[in-house]
């Protein structure tokens, strides 16, 4: 299948996704603070919606490599030793920012929200 096609597809999927988060339970599909809910200090009471939606991201990315043969985010070349302080980075960046990209530039954007225009653009 065409990359062009794919990332299509993968981008629709993501959109009927948020919509759906936001539609049925009114809670923003944003990887960070889904993430945050589920760490220390202060872990969220309402774990397992979280739990579920971390888990089926990592399921389909273990089934699209067993199904397809290939590794659908590309394979990486550097170490631990760059990304372990890379994610570090980005964890702070996604707390000084008030989120990631998935929470500013897909549902931040489609409410219109200055704050994530402002994130999105200086990502």
């Amino acid at each position: 299948m065409h990359p062009y096609l794919m990332a299509l597809i993968g981008g629709a999927l993501i959109g009927v996704s948020a919509v759906l988060l936001m539609g049925l339970t009114g809670r923003i599909a944003s990887i960070s603070g889904i993430v945050g809910g589920l760490l220390p200090p202060n872990p969220a009471r309402d774990r397992s919606w979280r739990l579920a939606l971390i888990g089926g991201l990592l399921t389909v990315h273990i089934l699209l490599r067993l199904l397809t043969g290939d590794n659908p985010i590309g394979a990486t070349t550097v170490g631990l030793a760059v990304l372990i302080p890379a994610g570090l980075l980005v964890g702070i960046g996604t707390a000084l920012g008030g989120g990631c990209t998935s929470g500013h530039g897909i549902c931040g954007l489609a409410r219109i929200s200055t704050r994530s225009f402002a994130a999105v653009v200086t990502f």
